[in-house]
């Protein structure tokens, strides 16, 4: 694997020979010195707590009729998604959506929702960014479209059409939990390894 290092005093993230531009989320030539070695994910960190990263949206799909386990987890992803500067984008509405916006609001994120209704006035309380589309169930494209990486917690057939959208357009797609199965998704265990694999396709290392 790629080895990371920090510089504090220059607040850069280097690999050794190339250093992130967090703003374009892309490499280029030039060497950190000094830096201390890191994880991806404490890279990630980092950058969060400097306010570096662009918000290239993570997001988050699951059922309205979620159950307590599901959305507990939700929760938990939403907040680690805050902790680590990322920016939630889900569909707004009930169940997994809400839980993680909840998680994401009330650790400093700002959730974006993207409704399916005609009016922003249908999210959930702590969608902080609603976008009301009036096109309904086909804002789900939109949705895997724009994330970088759709992390599935629970659903049935609604869930399982956006980790396929999500798959055809080349995102990263991860399942928790009981979400739907599919052959070429993996299946991940906790939200520290869901960071992980987050933050290894956005820092585009192996």
């Amino acid at each position: 694997m790629t080895k990371l290092f920090w510089n504090e005093a220059a607040k850069q993230l280097g690999d050794g020979t190339r250093i992130f531009d967090p703003a374009a989320l892309t490499w280029r030539d030039g060497e950190v010195r000094q830096g201390a070695p890191v994880t991806p994910s404490e890279a990630l960190s980092k950058l969060a707590a400097h306010r570096l990263l662009r918000g290239v949206p993570i997001g988050i799909i699951g059922p309205r009729e979620a159950t307590d386990a599901q959305r507990a987890l939700a929760e938990q992803m939403g907040a680690a998604l805050a902790r680590h500067g990322l920016q939630l984008l889900c569909g707004g509405k009930n169940g997994v959506m809400e839980a993680a916006c909840k998680g994401h609001a009330e650790n400093g994120g700002m959730p974006v929702g993207l409704l399916p209704d005609e009016e922003w006035h249908a999210a959930n309380p702590y969608v902080a960014i609603p976008i009301a589309t009036g096109i309904g169930p086909a804002r789900n494209a939109i949705i895997a479209r724009a994330c970088l990486v759709l992390v599935a917690i629970g659903g049935g057939v609604g869930t399982l059409s956006e980790m396929a959208l999500g798959l055809q357009f080349n995102r990263l797609v991860l399942a928790m939990a009981d979400a739907p199965e599919v052959n070429t998704v993996a299946r991940i265990d906790t939200v520290d390894a869901v960071i992980a694999r987050i933050a290894a396709r956005l820092f585009a290392i192996a």
